[in-house]
């Protein structure tokens, strides 16, 4: 009887936690955050503790995961419009390498060595680092590699204004102010709060209007 409570538990625990990931969004498989990534241990760790102790109520496993999956969803969608929340809870993506320069003191910060990136960059087939023109430390841990280009001018987007708000850190990259900004967008007759986003590439600003976007 006993195996018989331990297997319905592990198939119970099976199908909710396949359902709570789909309730979660294709975010929390693709590729994990900090928080992703507690949540995901947490969850684990509830679920194997409900089936070792199978004499225990269930709803002791049931109940906790249920208020962090609620948790983590009013997490992201206040982060949708809070960009203090997202970058507390996620983050800031890190430039390693700039124009063909590697940023070691940005490695530094965030503890990511050489040859982490020289791993990263092979999973990439990127054979040195004198093919890199930009490299990109997301949020995920994942690596975002821009190759130089022979004949062209080496550029990746830079992000301006992301649903409405200005990115500070973009304008002092850029050399730029906020002012700069404005009498552009001005000139584009588009006002800041009509950006759903807004990037900078080469020597030219593009812009994607709210209206743009499917609702």
């Amino acid at each position: 009887m006993d195996y018989i409570n331990v297997l319905l538990r592990t198939l119970l625990f099976y199908v909710l936690i396949t359902i709570v990931y789909r309730f979660m969004g294709k975010r929390e498989v693709g590729e994990l955050s900090i928080i992703d990534l507690i949540v995901s241990i947490l969850i684990a760790e509830l679920a194997a503790i409900s089936i070792d102790n199978y004499k225990a109520s269930i709803l002791f496993s049931i109940i906790p995961i249920c208020a962090i999956v609620i948790i983590q969803i009013i997490i992201s969608k206040v982060s949708l419009k809070s960009s203090f929340l997202r970058n507390l809870v996620d983050g800031k993506p890190s430039l390693i390498i700039n124009k063909g320069r590697v940023n070691f003191k940005e490695m530094i910060k965030q503890r990511y060595n050489l040859e982490d990136l020289m791993t990263q960059l092979r999973a990439r087939e990127v054979r040195s680092l004198e093919e890199v023109d930009y490299a990109i430390l997301e949020t995920s841990g994942k690596l975002s590699v821009f190759l130089k280009q022979k004949g062209k001018n080496g550029s990746f987007p830079l992000p301006l204004v992301l649903d409405g708000e200005i990115q500070a850190d973009t304008l002092k990259f850029l050399h730029k102010s906020k002012s700069w900004l404005l009498e552009n967008l001005e000139r584009e007759h588009v006002a800041l709060d009509d950006v759903f986003y807004a990037f900078y590439k080469g020597t030219r600003i593009f812009i994607i209007k709210n209206k743009d976007c499917i609702s």
